[in-house]
């Protein structure tokens, strides 16, 4: 797999609480990679998501996942985005600022066949990406796992619904701290899944238009 690499300025990379100073590994839990090693470098408070929060969301998205095109916000170890890839996506985009964990991600994903579905990395930090980002593409599902110490999930989600980066029925992956404030959603996002596991509470939301919202009640 050949990442797309575009430098960009330096800020925050994805950051959660707890967190492993020293760094470590995360294990792919299904799909075509199923128990390859992802490694990510030291940064204070970035925590991959974890296996069982994962096997939840994947069950979630089982008949959404093949062929489509993702867009992984806050990458840090860029764990969401290679699952998806695993599991049948047909690309990826990864937004990641701090530059040790960007250059990590980059080697993460040089370790995979270049036959593989398409890659990008983007180096930005993913609020003022979505404020400046011109819309050359469009993606059908979105992960949404902002620093939880920042507070910013209702900024940023706004911020993508009008960033013309999202599809008429795109799906969207919510994470954050559960003792986090209710969040301030687009209208058009309507939830479809939600659970807690220890400290993080996740959702999974599909957005429709208001022709779609419509046409469902007609039917």
């Amino acid at each position: 797999m050949t990442a797309k690499t575009h430098p960009r300025k330096n800020r925050s990379s994805k950051k959660t609480a707890g967190g492993n100073d020293s760094g470590g590994e995360v294990r792919i839990i299904g799909g075509q990679w199923r128990s390859r090693k992802i490694e990510f470098p030291g940064a204070t408070g970035l925590r991959p998501t974890g296996d069982r929060i994962r096997e939840t969301l994947f069950n979630w998205l089982q008949n959404e996942i093949v062929g489509s095109r993702c867009l992984d916000l806050f990458a840090g170890s860029g764990i969401l985005g290679i699952e998806a890839l695993s599991r049948g996506a047909e690309s990826c985009a990864f937004v990641e600022a701090h530059p040790p964990t960007y250059q990590s991600l980059a080697q993460q994903l040089s370790k995979f066949d270049a036959s593989q579905p398409k890659t990008q990395l983007i180096r930005d930090d993913a609020i003022k990406w979505l404020q400046s980002s011109q819309p050359l593409a469009q993606y059908n599902m979105v992960f949404v796992d902002p620093p939880f110490s920042l507070n910013i999930a209702s900024q940023c989600c706004e911020l993508l619904e009008n960033s013309g980066l999202l599809m008429d029925s795109s799906l969207i992956y919510l994470e954050q701290a559960r003792s986090q404030n209710e969040l301030d959603l687009p209208a058009s996002w309507q939830q479809l899944r939600s659970k807690s596991s220890g400290q993080v509470s996740y959702s999974l939301y599909r957005r429709e238009t208001p022709d779609q919202t419509v046409e469902t009640r007609a039917n």
